[in-house]
């Protein structure tokens, strides 16, 4: 049964259109449960009030099938819909709740069995089987309809989506409206270029192909490339394998020269796609009859099928082919979007950014925020390889994406994007003003950067110094460790641009979900694992090459800090300050004049809060790094967007955690700055201010709202603030608390779309 479960969720997740995936199901359910009739009604709005539409059924009139409809509150449907629990009745027509359909032909059925399709928390539809009999369906009927919704609900809203979009050429006029995640705030207006991962056969998108005849000779000389390089292979492994091994090889040789093998992918292309969105097709095609067989080697051959079809895409996406072509108001879209592909982007012609995965926290998130690129993350609903070409709005602000919007949703969001231009330039009149609050005290406002080209001459005006340089950017873009000499003219530069301004520099924080390619980390559950200092404590080579080029870069400027990751133990931080003490003493040996510096911890991991007397005592400032800290103390992965809703740095344990920590470190007199994502956010930038601590680093974009709230608010009316959010109970409450006290003060433009 696990099986034939997997095998229909694989078919509903590649079905090509919603009716397409409702039969799929239903002819399942039929063949599986052996039951008389079966039905599906998705949820559609009318107006204010949703309602059931039947949009696919077996053993009934097929007439009524987008025809039959029941109000969102009656029948059986209703009731399940309601409770979100199946309703297994045995005289159906004998319940109270029971509504009949004239049209729908039902009346021979008595057992009624219906489970709820729900996706995150939403009932998007009800899933029927019906019997003649009079009897009740057994639990374990119950339990396999309520497992196959279960498994089936993403797949089936993205099928409801996908619906709605049409392939490029032939788009509906209805406008879909996609909900995400607030990945980086702003509105964007564009034409959608879909992103994927090399060789990556299920992100394929689909694309026009103008000339089929060159695309067909394309996909052909691909072909051959492949027979070429798996003669190679059979060459190198003849006199290491038997020649029944071998003969495997021969296979592969065969099935590419055959016509027959890929006369479906040249029926792609001429139906008007691209040859890697056909041969995409074709190989999903292959690999679903592969595994339909009984017998256990013959579908094991579906994997040998999809290594021919990843080895002949990678022949297609040659480097000497075409480059994508982005449009001058481009949005990129895709499952998971790298930093490596946003950056490939030109940034004149990147507006925005939609992600099916990820959340507001992830690092391609961050960096859209450095760049000030309208981004929203974990569209998880979002047909992804059916939008290439589309027109798109992304609200940042609230994570919605509209599909193809009408004129009205464009020229709304046209109109909210001239007054957001409007809002920078009045803000640009910040930037030669102090980050001073109304009552007269300053706070220290840092940038986040780990990019040369960021800084600008904005933020070399707008910015106090650096709070947090991410050394680990120059480490991922290389394919090996980069030496201590490119390393030390790396960090000159930030240092030497802001001097005598203050320059913290992070050091290598490496693991979870920033990897090396050259020094991959492996782990079962990496955000607990094996990162940040804990990589480069056992590896004190790194360590020590890294700290000495901090220190040559420093010399002649004394204005290098340097800031320890993910620290969770008193003995990690004692251990750092020796092998920098070390490395300090190492180059005044040599005869570098390098000023030893000032070093800090970032607070990320709860066991650093209850520890921090111990810590202060030993590092001259604190650094709260509140996204790793939030995901911690919350236990959600900012980066799985099932979860993502979950995460808000402004709940009520996190902000509570942060007091105590300013409570507990008072008595040191050290310095204790907020260097997480919350910290360039308006609402979260008030209730710091309210703490009372002494600065905020921030993404270059967020320099200029931040210094408008704190030269906004006095410190005295922010402790208020802050007093009335520690007391409430859920980070909604403290979200709506700051959002109205922003829009009192006339800052509503910082959290929202539009000036007004």
């Amino acid at each position: 049964m696990l099986a034939a479960l997997r095998r229909i969720v694989k078919k509903v997740s590649h079905a090509e259109c919603l009716d397409e995936a409702l039969q799929l199901i239903l002819n399942f359910v039929q063949e599986t449960l052996k039951v008389d009739a079966c039905s599906v009604y998705l949820a559609e709005q009318e107006g204010e009030q949703p309602r059931w539409v039947l949009r696919a059924a077996e053993g009934f009139n097929c007439q009524a099938v987008g025809e039959a409809c029941l109000a969102w509150d009656q029948g059986l449907v209703g009731l399940v819909a309601e409770r979100a629990e199946p309703v297994n009745l045995q005289h159906a027509a004998e319940h109270p709740r029971y509504c009949y359909l004239p049209d729908l032909g039902e009346e021979p059925f008595e057992a009624f069995l219906a489970v709820p399709i729900i996706h995150r928390r939403k009932v998007l539809g009800v899933l029927v089987v019906q019997q003649r009999e009079n009897r009740s369906f057994g639990e374990d009927t119950v339990a396999f309809l309520l497992t196959l919704a279960a498994q089936l609900a993403t797949h089936i809203l993205q099928a409801i989506v996908g619906d709605e979009v049409a392939p490029t050429g032939d788009k509906k006029k209805l406008t879909s409206v996609i909900h995400g995640l607030s990945g980086a705030s702003g509105v964007a207006i564009g034409e959608a270029v879909v992103l994927y991962s090399p060789a990556a056969l299920e992100r394929v998108p689909d694309r026009e192909v103008v000339d089929i005849e060159s695309e067909i000779t394309r996909f052909r000389a691909a072909c051959e490339a492949v027979q070429a390089e798996i003669g190679v292979l059979a060459g190198l492994m003849k006199d290491k394998l038997p020649a029944k091994e071998l003969a495997l090889f021969d296979a592969y040789k065969m099935m590419l020269k055959s016509e027959d093998t890929w006369q479906p992918v040249i029926e792609g292309i001429r139906k008007g796609n691209w040859a890697p969105g056909a041969l995409r097709d074709a190989i999903e095609e292959y690999s679903r009859i592969f595994a339909e067989i009984e017998d256990p080697y013959l579908r094991e051959r579906a994997s040998d099928v999809r290594d021919l079809g990843k080895r002949v895409l990678m022949q297609l996406q040659d480097k000497k082919q075409q480059p994508t072509v982005f449009p001058a108001k481009t949005i990129i879209v895709g499952d998971e979007i790298s930093a490596t592909q946003l950056a490939e982007v030109p940034h004149e012609c990147l507006k925005g950014m939609v992600s099916r995965s990820g959340s507001g926290s992830s690092h391609v998130a961050i960096l859209a925020r450095a760049l000030g690129i309208p981004t929203v993350m974990g569209a998880t609903e979002m047909p992804s390889s059916r939008l290439e070409g589309h027109s798109l709005v992304i609200d940042g602000y609230r994570g919605h994406v509209f599909i193809d919007p009408s004129a009205a949703v464009r020229n709304q969001f046209s109109k909210l994007a001239k007054e957001e231009r409007e809002l920078s330039h009045d803000l640009e009149g910040l930037m030669a003003l102090p980050t001073v609050t109304p009552d007269g005290v300053s706070l220290s406002l840092f940038a986040n950067t780990g990019l040369q080209a960021e800084i600008n001459p904005q933020l070399l005006q707008v910015a106090d110094g650096i709070g947090l340089y991410r050394t680990e950017v120059p480490f991922q873009v290389r394919s090996r460790f980069p030496s201590e000499a490119e390393q030390r003219e790396i960090y000159r530069a930030p240092l030497e641009a802001f001097a005598p301004r203050p320059v913290v520099l992070r050091t290598l924080d490496i693991g979870a979900d920033k990897q090396l390619p050259y020094f991959p980390i492996e782990a079962e559950n990496p955000a607990l694992g094996w990162r940040g200092i804990r990589v480069t404590l056992d590896h004190p080579e790194i360590f020590l090459t890294q700290i000495r080029a901090m220190l040559k870069a420093s010399e002649g400027l004394d204005n290098l800090s340097i800031l320890l990751p993910m620290i969770s133990r008193v003995e990690e931080v004692m251990d750092s300050v020796a092998l920098i003490w070390q490395a300090h003493q190492e180059l005044l040996d040599e005869g570098v004049e390098a000023v030893y510096p000032r070093i800090g911890v970032m607070v990320e991991v709860p066991s650093a809060i209850y520890q921090i007397a111990a810590i202060a005592k030993r590092v001259d400032f604190i650094s709260v790094g509140t996204n790793d800290l939030t995901q911690y103390l919350m236990a959600v992965d900012r980066n799985n967007a099932r979860v993502a809703e979950l995460y808000d740095s402004l709940h009520p344990a996190v902000l509570n955690a942060l007091m105590h920590l300013k409570t507990d470190l008072t008595p040191y007199n050290k310095p204790l700055g907020i260097c997480g994502e919350i910290a360039g956010d308006p609402l979260g930038a008030l209730l710091f201010l309210g703490m009372g601590v002494d600065s905020l680093s921030v993404s270059g974009s967020s320099l200029l709202r931040v210094k408008w709230v704190i030269r906004s608010f006095t410190v005295e009316k922010a402790q208020q603030i802050l007093a009335q959010a520690l007391v409430l109970e859920s980070s909604t409450e403290v979200r709506l608390l700051l959002e109205r006290e922003l829009e009192q003060a006339g800052l509503g433009g910082l959290i929202r779309a539009g000036k007004h």
